[in-house]
């Protein structure tokens, strides 16, 4: 059973189309590449799966039910900007947010679930930084605090939202080493515009641009870093 399927999707803010009649399937451990210009869709259709939208047209599976029943074993992992670094909020408080539904009847957080966090904190180099205020971590180090968020929840696919944007080459390269340790234990969506990227780290790239097309990472070319995204498989590039 695959995990996610897309079935003549279409979606529409005003008479603006974002989706058009796009299909796609994700299987089971599999690292998928997202791509595609501005505009394009690629927002919107992880609005669709996390069930934030409802397609106008077509159908969205996760793991065979409607996304609002199967989006508890999503994690997701925004952009840092998603996060307002005003907040006093701290580093192990930020992690916990993503097990709220472990919650007591008292509103307190079962002692098992502060040691996954400090465990996934650890495991992410950030060890120590457990009390440490959420706003003044570089972003390299939040955007490792939100992967880890994103995993107390043990969730079954990881969707990642340009998750090495504006960091240092050096947490980049951590999260990617990271990932791969998750490979086929997780399936993993990974939304960038970092095409070298992409080509390492994912095993199959949707292109979106309204419509959905489906590519091998090799077949990337320097047209795409200019925006000049192939219009299907197969087209080639001089």
């Amino acid at each position: 059973m695959p995990d996610i399927v897309f079935s003549d999707v279409s979606f529409s803010y005003g008479q603006n189309p974002a989706l058009k009649n796009v299909s796609f399937v994700v299987e089971e451990g599999e690292a998928i590449g997202i791509i595609g210009p501005n505009g394009g869709g690629k927002t919107t259709a992880l609005k669709l799966m996390l069930s934030f939208l409802k397609p106008q047209k077509g159908s969205v599976l996760l793991f065979d039910k409607p996304p609002e029943e199967g989006v508890t074993r999503l994690g997701y992992v925004p952009q840092i900007n998603a996060y307002d670094k005003q907040f006093p909020i701290s580093v192990l408080e930020v992690v916990l947010t993503g097990a709220l539904s472990k919650l007591s009847f008292w509103g307190t957080m079962p002692q098992k679930e502060k040691e996954r966090g400090r465990t996934l904190l650890e495991e992410m180099g950030l060890k120590g930084l457990e009390d440490h205020p959420y706003g003044l971590l570089s972003g390299g180090q939040a955007q490792k605090v939100l992967i880890a968020r994103a995993l107390m929840c043990d969730p079954k696919v990881l969707l990642l939202d340009e998750p090495t944007a504006n960091i240092d080459p050096q947490s980049e390269a951590m999260i990617f080493s990271y990932l791969q340790r998750l490979r086929r234990k997780k399936t993993m969506i990974i939304v960038m515009h970092d095409f070298d990227a992409i080509i390492k780290n994912t095993e199959r790239v949707l292109c979106f641009q309204r419509e959905v097309s489906s590519i091998e990472p090799k077949e990337i070319c320097n047209h795409f870093a200019i925006g000049m995204y192939h219009p299907q498989k197969g087209a080639k590039c001089e």
